[in-house]
């Protein structure tokens, strides 16, 4: 028979993991349409209780996203400007209606090539704190998503928080996404740019690109050719130069794989842009 919980404290939330299989519900946006016509079998675990999972508090040494923090949280919190690309990104996470159900953690659980929010929390370095009854341990954000519809939680987990160390917490940010139309689109690629400047120089650089592997890819190649260079047009030549062999782009009915390829280069340009200041431009389509 299918258990349906909702409890109302994280132990109690884990204690029920820690003794039977369980699908998690925050939001719901994802749950019900993956389920499609299938009757429910799975066990339901409904986290929408438990307030100690939503919010965003700032620590001595990082930002901690609770896992229930929604979109519309993300955008209505005051926060340094290397957050801008993820408040950006939040904004583009289906309709205003979505944003205000939709968990931070849930995109992440969901684990789609496509999911917004993941380039602009992998250029702020973010970890992924997963705890169960036993444990509590952390993963890379990077190391956490494994592929399309793959993370690495086990059995008797769940993620209750997103961590962002401050010492990524610096510098200007930004997030483009192409897609077909303006609004409501899944991306046919997204690229999240945070830069730091130091006397007229990229003194460091994170690059993320989404939807063009089975997973988001910070690229090394690209933030190794823009740490150092001054602060000009060149910027974009360095990009478009640089190598990117860290993606592995699809064709589908969304674009072509040669496609993306191209629209990821002109997008990370775009993005390192804006985070400089030098284009207003947020989404392309």
């Amino acid at each position: 028979m299918t258990r349906y919980a909702k409890p109302t404290t994280v132990d109690e939330a884990l204690a029920l993991l820690g003794e039977d299989r369980w699908r998690i519900l925050a939001g719901g946006t994802d749950f019900y349409p993956a389920q499609g016509a299938k009757p429910f079998r799975d066990n339901i675990l409904d986290i929408n209780g438990l307030a100690a999972l939503r919010g965003i508090a700032e620590r001595a040494d990082h930002w901690r996203i609770g896992a229930r923090t929604t979109w519309t949280d993300i955008v209505r919190q005051p926060l340094p400007a290397a957050f801008d690309a993820l408040k950006a990104a939040a904004r583009e996470v289906g309709s205003v209606q979505i944003q205000n159900v939709a968990s931070v953690a849930g995109n992440l659980c969901n684990a789609s090539p496509a999911a917004d929010g993941v380039p602009a929390l992998l250029v702020l370095d973010a970890d992924v704190e997963l705890r169960s009854a036993k444990a509590t341990r952390h993963l890379p954000l990077g190391a956490f998503i494994l592929g399309n519809r793959r993370t690495a939680l086990q059995p008797g987990e769940m993620v209750t928080a997103i961590r962002v160390p401050k010492r990524s917490a610096v510098g200007a940010s930004a997030f483009v996404k192409l897609g077909a139309r303006r609004y409501l689109v899944i991306s046919i690629a997204m690229a999240a740019a945070r830069l730091v400047v130091e006397g007229g120089v990229v003194a460091d650089a994170a690059i993320a690109v989404g939807a063009c592997s089975a997973v988001a890819r910070r690229l090394a190649g690209v933030e190794a050719a823009l740490r150092g260079q001054p602060i000009t047009a060149a910027v974009g030549d360095a990009i478009l130069s640089a190598p990117i062999d860290e993606l592995s782009p699809i064709g589908d009915v969304r674009g072509s794989a040669e496609y993306r390829e191209h629209a990821a280069r002109e997008i990370i340009v775009r993005a390192a842009g804006a985070a400089l200041g030098q284009d207003s431009g947020r989404v392309a389509a």
